[in-house]
């Protein structure tokens, strides 16, 4: 890009806090944030650094996003950094995404939560707590029943779903309510994620007065946490997160650079004692190696769905005063000691970023000897059944190799007695949705399925045919052989990556034995035994309201709308749940 166009397209830029963002041919090259867009560009002409000037001699186009405050700005430039990985930001490889909420643009709206929000829909955020977008948004659907279905589920219905028996939405698949009140109900949404927080507040305030007067004063208090919840929603920026009254929890973070590659170690303390350690790698371009800049751009991008500590110890104070002045509004007590305890555990964790990979990482070892590179991010997956009935499978996520709960996943699969064709179907799932961008986690950089070669050949079918290309191991039990398409691996029992491998399989197992049994036990104890249920009714049942509970708030009308669910049956189940 010449400077004369850059002046050109700076001078139509916003003067307004925003991001703005440096293309080549479509391609995203650099992500920046700024309280004022138009003075920021405005600076590239006079590039900083031989970086910056080979970055905007690269770039032949220019955008720009408004924000309505600055913190907005440094949580999407930190979304759309790991979104598009821009090869002359900092980036930190291993981490998620920002959620964001959109209304997609149908003329009947979708109402959803996102990473990778379409073109079109009306979009808010990025937020940085999930569970409170969560609870937002499951309360729009309360009060105002916007519909939160596919496309496939949406078309071509004859009756309402069950979101509709349970409130959830005003069914207008079926028309049960017009369009014009429909989007009626959306634009009140819309009014709420703007700002106007009164417009979900003020109904769930008067559902909590009416539900304690009628003394149900368990969906009272539930009504209750909502209200907080959503009066809190735009209170302290977005989506933030309560301080504690003293310090019970601690992050350290140390940074080693090495040439374009940096190591950030953090140590986290609970009550005085620590309790988890992990290591987390960066691009570092060449002229941003000095530590302050990458804690600046590691801390928005590592806390995207955490709960915030009540202390940050770290060497050096970030750079970037948005951060700052973001983790200030947050109620995170940022800290770099000189002397005491606290240097001694920031020195610590700067020893932990500088330990190398070698024989004593055991990713760093796994990925040698599987020649794929280190392995941050394993999936595991395993399928548990009862002789063909009950199936289902785990999916389980290990990031550093500690595990990552809020990433983990089960699916309930088709029942039939066929390991093979289990693992492939499961495996399929994960694939399929990943090549459509349907998943929003990272790929991963390994599989691993608990079994052996059959189990490993299931799943490598489904990757090859859904061209999704992640490589593939397999853990046999009977003598922990690794196995690969191309050999099998028989490491000591001592051995500390052959341990990471036994964690993922044991955790994807213990994952899937866990949701089978809590299926099995919920379909015996509550429908067995039940007059006219036999297994094929069962079955049936599941099928058509997706758990014992759906079948508990089904009416009896929608009971003996099931094939073999009569009169009789019907009241009967009624009567039993």
């Amino acid at each position: 890009m010449q400077v004369s166009m850059l002046r050109e397209r700076a001078s139509d830029a916003p003067q307004e806090p925003g991001i703005y963002q440096f293309l080549d041919d479509g391609t995203v090259l650099y992500v920046g944030k700024a309280v004022d867009i138009r003075s920021r560009v405005r600076s590239y002409a006079d590039p900083r650094s031989d970086r910056i000037r080979r970055m905007v001699r690269a770039a032949d186009e220019l955008e720009f996003a408004v924000t309505d405050t600055e913190t907005q700005a440094l949580l999407l430039e930190a979304n759309l950094i790991k979104r598009h990985q821009p090869r002359y930001n900092v980036r930190l490889k291993d981490d998620k995404s920002y959620p964001l909420v959109q209304l997609t643009d149908h003329s009947i709206p979708r109402i959803e939560i996102t990473r990778d929000p379409n073109d079109a829909a009306t979009v808010f955020g990025p937020f940085t707590d999930k569970s409170r977008v969560e609870t937002a948004v499951k309360a729009i659907r309360e009060i105002y029943g916007l519909r939160g279905c596919s496309d496939h589920k949406y078309s071509g219905r004859e009756r309402p779903c069950l979101d509709y028996e349970m409130g959830l939405c005003t069914a207008p698949c079926t028309g049960e309510i017009d369009p014009e009140s429909y989007r009626e109900d959306v634009d009140s949404a819309i009014r709420f994620f703007e700002g106007e927080t009164g417009v979900l507040a003020d109904p769930l305030r008067r559902a909590m007065e009416t539900a304690a007067q009628q003394q149900a004063f368990e969906r009272a208090a539930n009504l209750r946490d909502r209200l907080e919840t959503v009066e809190a929603f735009h209170g302290g920026g977005e989506s933030a997160v309560s301080g504690h009254s003293r310090e019970r929890s601690v992050d350290v973070l140390g940074v080693a650079i090495e040439g374009e590659a940096a190591t950030v170690a953090r140590l986290h303390s609970e009550d005085g004692q620590l309790v988890d350690r992990s290591r987390h790698s960066l691009d570092a371009p060449d002229d941003e190696e000095h530590v302050p800049a990458l804690l600046s751009a590691f801390i928005p991008q590592y806390y995207a769905e955490r709960e915030f500590p009540d202390a940050l110890l770290l060497s050096e104070q970030p750079t970037d005063g948005d951060v700052t002045a973001w983790l200030d509004a947050e109620g995170v007590d940022v800290r770099v000691p000189g002397a005491g305890r606290e240097a001694k555990l920031v020195d610590l964790a700067l020893k932990n970023a500088r330990q190398r990979p070698a024989s004593g990482d055991p990713l760093g070892r796994l990925g040698d000897e599987l020649e794929i590179g280190r392995p941050e991010r394993i999936e595991g997956f395993d399928v548990s059944h009862s002789q063909g009935r009950d199936v289902v499978g785990s999916n389980v996520c290990f990031v550093g190799g500690s595990a990552e709960t809020s990433d983990y996943r089960r699916k309930k699969l088709t029942d039939r007695n066929d390991d093979y064709a289990n693992m492939y179907e499961l495996v399929e799932w994960r694939a399929t949705r990943a090549v459509d961008g349907r998943d929003d986690r990272p790929d991963p950089d390994l599989l691993l399925v608990d079994g052996g070669e059959g189990q490993l050949g299931a799943a490598v079918d489904a990757l090859d045919a859904t061209g999704w290309d992640v490589p593939a191991v397999a853990l046999a039990k009977e003598r922990e052989l690794v196995i690969t398409p191309e050999r099998v691996f028989d490491w000591p029992s001592d051995a500390g990556h052959l341990h990471v491998c036994q964690r993922v399989r044991d955790e994807a197992h213990r994952f899937a034995v866990q949701y089978h049994q809590t299926l099995r036990d919920e379909v015996a104890t509550a429908l067995d035994g039940i007059p006219g249920v036999g297994p094929q009714t069962r079955s049936r049942l599941l099928g058509r309201f997706g758990s014992v509970e759906n079948v508990r708030n089904a009416s009896v009308e929608d009971l003996r709308d099931v094939d073999g669910v009569g009169e009789k049956t019907a009241a009967a189940i009624a009567e039993r749940l």
